[in-house]
C-alpha cells in the first residue's frame, strides 16, 4: 500500500449510463481510522462500502480512488497535488458527481465543486440521500426530513456564493436551489421547528403503544447490527414475515415488529430496526431516536455480525460506541451489555455454522436456516432468565385472577383443591407487582 500523502493507482470502470456517473473518493488516514473505534479497518473495505452506499441510489459508480493524508487542507481537505490528480481523472471518467467519504466542510466542498467542475457531496450527504429513499413511515419520513434540514442549513454560510449549484428538493441530487441565504436559513428554521413538533406527537403515540405492549405484555427482542449485517433476513427467518431484505445497505430503515413463539410455548416480539454504519452522521443519531427507543426498550438485543466480513471487528466496534454513546446520553442504560446476545451471521460464507468459532456467541446463517434452532432456544433460556416464580393460592371462586396468570405468565404447575387452586407460574418482575395489586 502507498505511503501516506500518496494515492494508490485509480480504477476505471467501462458503464453505459452516463446520467448518474460518479467518483468515490476517500481520504484516508491509517492512524485516524484505527483511534476510531479501536479496530483497525481496511481502505479498501471502507471504499468498498462506500461504492455500496452510492450504488444504492442509483449512482453509476466509474471511478474510485484511496488517497493518503497526513493532514486535512481546510481548504479542499485534499493536498494541492491530490485535488489536481484527481480532478484529471475525473475529467477523463466525464464524473458528473464526486462522493467524498469522509465530512465535508461548506468551504471545502464549494472549493472541490469549483477545482472539479462536479457536485460534490461528502458522506453525511450520502447517507441522507439513501435515507431519504428508503423512508415508508410518517415518522421516518419526518426524522429523515428533520435530518436534511439540519444538514442543509449547516451549508447556507455567507462564504458559499455559488448557491446555484446547491441542490434543492429533499435531496442533494435534484433541481437548482434557491439563492437567498438568509430566507433559506429561516424559512428552514421554520419548518424544523414544525417537524420537531410533529416528531413528539408521533413519539408520544410510539410511547402509547409501547405501554399497551408492556400491558399484555410480551417480551420485546431487538435486532442491532451494522447496515447490511443480514438482520432482516434473521428477522425473516425467525418471524416468517417478507420485510424487505436485499444485499444493499440501509435496506430497512423504519422499525418493524412481528411476534415470535419461542420452543417453550411463551411469545415474544422481535423488532428489527435500522443498521448503523461508521462516522453515522450526528444528524441522523438525534432524528432517529425513536428509532433506537425500541433498543432501549428491548428484554433482549441481539447483536448481528457479518461474521465472514472483513471488517467484522470493526463494525461490532461501531455498533458498540452508537449503544455506548445512548447509553451515555441516557437513552440505553449503561449495563445494557448484560442484555445483549451476539449472534454471528452468515456462517454460510464461512462453511457452516461448525466452522465458525463461537464462544458464548450464537452463529447462525439466516439464509440457509442452520443454527437457528439453537439461537431461539438461547432466546427463550435468556428472557427465561429475567423471570420470577411466583406460588400462590387463588380462591376457587376468583377465575379473573387465575385467567390473569395465564394471560400474563407461564403456568409450571396448578392443583386444584376444593377451596383454593395453587399455582406455580413464572412471570415478569413488573407482572408479579402487578398481580400483587389485583
Amino acid at each position: 500500500m502507498a505511503e501516506a500523502g500518496q494515492h494508490r493507482p485509480e480504477r476505471l470502470r467501462e458503464t453505459a449510463a452516463p446520467p448518474n456517473r460518479a467518483a468515490i473518493l476517500l481520504p484516508w488516514d491509517k492512524s485516524a481510522a484505527r483511534l476510531l473505534n479501536g479496530s483497525a479497518r481496511s481502505a479498501e473495505a471502507r471504499l468498498a462500502e462506500a461504492v455500496g452506499l452510492a450504488a444504492s441510489i442509483g449512482l453509476v459508480v466509474v471511478h474510485e480512488a484511496v488517497f493518503f493524508i497526513r493532514a486535512a487542507n481546510p481548504a479542499t481537505l485534499f493536498g494541492k497535488g491530490q485535488v489536481e490528480i484527481a480532478g484529471a481523472s475525473l475529467r477523463a471518467a466525464e464524473v458528473g458527481v464526486v462522493v467524498v467519504d469522509a465530512t465535508l466542510t461548506p468551504v471545502q466542498q464549494r472549493n472541490l465543486e469549483t477545482a472539479w467542475g462536479a457536485k460534490v457531496i461528502d458522506r453525511t450527504g450520502l447517507i441522507l440521500d439513501i435515507f431519504g429513499e428508503r423512508a415508508r413511515t410518517r415518522e421516518g419520513a419526518l426524522q429523515v426530513e428533520l435530518a436534511h434540514l439540519d444538514y442543509q442549513r449547516s451549508r447556507l454560510v455567507r462564504s458559499w456564493t455559488h448557491l446555484e449549484r446547491q441542490r434543492g428538493g429533499f435531496g442533494f441530487l435534484g433541481g437548482p436551489g434557491e439563492t437567498q441565504i438568509e430566507a433559506d436559513r429561516r424559512l428552514i428554521g421554520d419548518r424544523i421547528t414544525r417537524l420537531r413538533h410533529e416528531l413528539e406527537e408521533v413519539r408520544r403515540t410510539r410511547g402509547l403503544h409501547r405501554g399497551a405492549r408492556r400491558r399484555v405484555p410480551y417480551p420485546v427482542v431487538a435486532l442491532v447490527g451494522y447496515t447490511n449485517a443480514g438482520k432482516s433476513t434473521l428477522f425473516n427467518a425467525l418471524t416468517g414475515a417478507a420485510v424487505m431484505a436485499e444485499d444493499q445497505l440501509f435496506a430497512t430503515l423504519d422499525p418493524t415488529m412481528r411476534g415470535i413463539v419461542l420452543p417453550s410455548g411463551r411469545r415474544a416480539i422481535l423488532s428489527d430496526t435500522v443498521g448503523f454504519i461508521s462516522d453515522l452522521p450526528t444528524e441522523l443519531v438525534a432524528a432517529f431516536r425513536a428509532t433506537l427507543e425500541e433498543v432501549a426498550e428491548a428484554d433482549l438485543i441481539l447483536h448481528v455480525r457479518d461474521v465472514a466480513h472483513p471488517d467484522t471487528a470493526a463494525q461490532e466496534a461501531d455498533v458498540n460506541a452508537v449503544l455506548d454513546r445512548m447509553a451515555k446520553e441516557g437513552t440505553l442504560d449503561e449495563d445494557w451489555r448484560r442484555r445483549a446476545l451476539k449472534i454471528l451471521n452468515k456462517a454460510d460464507l464461512l462453511g457452516g455454522v461448525a466452522a465458525v468459532v463461537q464462544g458464548e456467541d450464537i452463529a447462525v446463517s439466516a439464509l440457509t436456516g442452520e443454527g437457528l434452532d439453537r439461537l431461539l432456544t438461547v432466546i427463550d433460556e435468556r428472557l427465561a432468565g429475567q423471570l420470577q416464580v411466583l406460588d400462590v393460592d387463588i380462591p376457587v371462586g376468583d377465575g379473573a385472577r387465575l385467567a390473569w396468570l395465564y394471560r400474563h405468565g407461564e403456568i409450571l404447575h396448578r392443583e386444584d383443591g376444593d377451596e383454593n387452586v395453587h399455582v406455580r407460574a413464572r412471570l415478569s418482575a413488573a407482572d408479579r407487582a402487578r398481580f400483587g395489586q389485583l
